[in-house]
């Protein structure tokens, strides 16, 4: 495979996050109505702009783009200007510590290390920017891992939120390989060939019990088991993200409907199951009136020009 197929996989994924993204930060108001939209499939008026997790994502992508690897420092810093650019994305209190702390000369591998107590991030962050690497080296499932931990330590060096990249890059490899060998899994093979590939974590263990989980169960029992996100750790997010990636992998559009029906941090949700599915869906089942209308993350002002 070329180096511009790669990159082009890379920036599909990527396009997968952003609509996800959009799509899902549309879903934040009172419930009761939003309730209403998932229900009748009707989305909020909405301007489609993506947040902090495409922003990220940009980065993620152009370090592949620029290096075909990830270069901390060089990603750590392009996460710092973006942030500036911008800084109403919607990013968390400790991101936006971290970023503001290494923007005035700190180092990042202290200052990610030094949060929470000196535990590290546990967040979902490293998660919902990661899918591009899966794409981009869809083939190699131990370079996916490597660059995945790469991208995540810079603000997340607590196992479980290393653990949670991983997931979402391995996933995002598996989903676009079947696509490209017009394969196809069951949405159990899919989730234990993510979970086999994990670190022995909490993260890992509620993927697995997420095999337990038929597709049939009320969202709301799917919430009490596999969490929705609203913790904004990776243990309440990734879960069931690569559950709702699983049993949709060829249908992006239901796949996004259903990570925002969950409601918790939908737009995170959104944005991750956007990555993966977008991957292994065939272009008919991809909305094109969404790919139309979100903001478009190659011409937006977070990439280097």
């Amino acid at each position: 495979m070329t180096e511009l197929q790669r990159i082009a996989l890379a920036q599909k994924s990527l396009k997968g996050i952003s609509i996800g993204d959009a799509f899902g930060e549309s879903f934040f108001g009172e419930t009761d109505q939003m309730l209403n939209h998932i229900r009748e499939r009707t989305i909020p008026a909405t301007s489609w702009e993506f947040t902090d997790d495409t922003v990220m994502a940009i980065a993620v992508f152009e370090q592949l783009k620029i290096n075909k690897t990830i270069d901390q420092n060089q990603l750590i810093e392009h996460f710092v200007i973006n942030h500036n650019k911008d800084v109403n994305r919607g990013y968390g209190a400790t991101a936006r510590r971290i970023l503001r702390e290494v923007g005035e000369g700190g180092s990042w591998k202290e200052i990610a290390q030094g949060v929470f107590e000196g535990m590290g991030s546990m967040g979902n962050g490293a998660s919902m920017r990661v899918s591009p690497i899966g794409a981009y080296y869809f083939d190699d499932l131990e370079r996916v891992k490597e660059l995945a931990i790469k991208s995540a330590e810079v603000t997340h060096t607590n196992i479980e939120g290393i653990t949670g990249a991983i997931a979402v890059a391995v996933a995002t490899a598996i989903a676009t390989k079947l696509k490209l060998e017009n394969q196809s899994i069951s949405p159990i093979e899919f989730i234990q060939q993510v979970a086999d590939e994990l670190p022995d974590t909490d993260t890992q263990s509620k993927i697995r019990k997420s095999l337990a989980v038929p597709y049939s169960y009320h969202i709301e029992t799917v919430k009490t088991i596999l969490g929705n996100g609203s913790k904004i750790m990776v243990q309440d997010t990734v879960p069931f993200s690569i559950w709702c990636a699983a049993h949709n992998l060829s249908n992006f559009e239901e796949a996004i409907w259903k990570a925002v029906s969950i409601l918790g941090d939908r737009d995170t949700i959104a944005a991750i199951v956007g990555g993966i599915t977008i991957m292994s869906t065939a272009e008919n089942k991809i909305p094109l009136n969404w790919v139309d209308s979100v903001e478009n993350p190659m011409t937006s002002p977070f990439i280097k020009k």
